[in-house]
């Protein structure tokens, strides 16, 4: 789907051509053979919109002939229904730069761009290309930034619950955070070395505008610190995880020792009852008293209990 912009996020308006518009949006679903007619009408390669579609392409920016593009990861939520998957992937986003418009394109439907499709961004010029993927980084490092509360926030409320009854359907939300963490940090640290290559190169052509500079070098900023945070918040959950799985081994083990003791205890009276269960005289010549059934019951249970003083002065009961 092509969607084509023109002016600022307070007269933002849709257009229906090319030749209108500063801003076209490019997203899926697709046609077939769309991409290729877009493709030539811009006179750049297809590689400019296909890069972006690889789930795998890394973050990177280009300069052919006229044509600019870069490629940099955006968090999208997970759409996957399987259990074990991670809640926040990250997906390529492509911005090219050719014959004065801007056009973006993602696989995902972008909440970064929905943003500026919503008009929730304050002081858009998508005439301007600078201040456009200046804000476009912006964002997309405010939205790394909020998708790490939420995961930081449903850890605390999962090991909340944990502390209560450690189950596996808590160490299997763990594990869904654990690699919707590993997605951040790779791409924040993919980006991040994006953004310092951009402003060391001049790519944007920043560096003749002290404002837009300043802006450039706070994003660099924004984006170390949410990947510090990122680094965190694994190496946080990763204790957490190592802490449990011991907590979880060391109630084993406890179960084991006290159900082992259990099995000792009920081992002499058996092995007793056993023994007078034979076809054997009965000590004291009382085979045929009465009595003797008491008596056998009485020296079971003394011996359970000696055995049981016994294991708990060995700290073993």
């Amino acid at each position: 789907m092509i969607r084509y912009y023109l002016g600022s996020a307070q007269s933002l308006r849709e257009v229906k051509t090319l030749f209108e518009a500063s801003w076209i949006h490019v997203s899926s679903p697709f046609e077939p053979g769309e991409l290729e007619q877009f493709a030539n009408q811009l006179g750049i390669e297809i590689d400019f919109l296909s890069d972006p579609l690889d789930p795998e392409e890394r973050a990177r920016y280009e300069k052919y002939d006229e044509a600019r593009s870069i490629i940099l990861h955006t968090p999208v939520i997970n759409d996957a229904e399987k259990e074990n998957d991670p809640i926040f992937i990250t997906v390529p986003l492509g911005i090219v730069l050719c014959q004065n418009k801007i056009v973006t394109i993602c696989a995902e439907e972008s909440p970064v761009m929905s943003k500026f499709l919503e008009g929730r961004i304050k002081r858009v010029n998508t005439m301007d290309e600078r201040v456009f993927i200046l804000q476009i980084f912006e964002q997309n490092v405010l939205l790394f930034l909020e998708y790490l509360k939420k995961l930081n926030l449903k850890r605390g409320l999962i090991e909340q619950e944990l502390y209560h009854s450690s189950r596996s359907q808590e160490l299997k939300s763990l594990l869904r955070i654990e690699k919707s963490l590993v997605y951040f940090v790779n791409s924040l640290s993919a980006n991040e070395l994006l953004k310092i290559k951009m402003k060391r190169t001049d790519f944007l052509g920043t560096k003749d505008h002290v404002d837009y500079d300043e802006l450039f070098e706070d994003i660099i900023v924004d984006s170390n610190q949410a990947r510090e945070v990122a680094q965190l918040y694994t190496n946080i959950l990763n204790g957490t995880m190592e802490a449990y799985a011991s907590i979880i081994s060391n109630n084993l083990n406890i179960f084991i020792n006290r159900l082992t003791v259990i099995t000792i205890l009920l081992m002499v009276p058996t092995l007793i009852a056993s023994f007078f269960g034979m076809n054997v005289p009965m000590p004291l010549n009382m085979g045929n008293s009465s009595a003797s059934f008491y008596l056998i019951i009485l020296f079971t249970a003394g011996t359970g209990l000696l055995l049981a003083w016994i294991l708990k002065r060995k700290k073993i009961l």
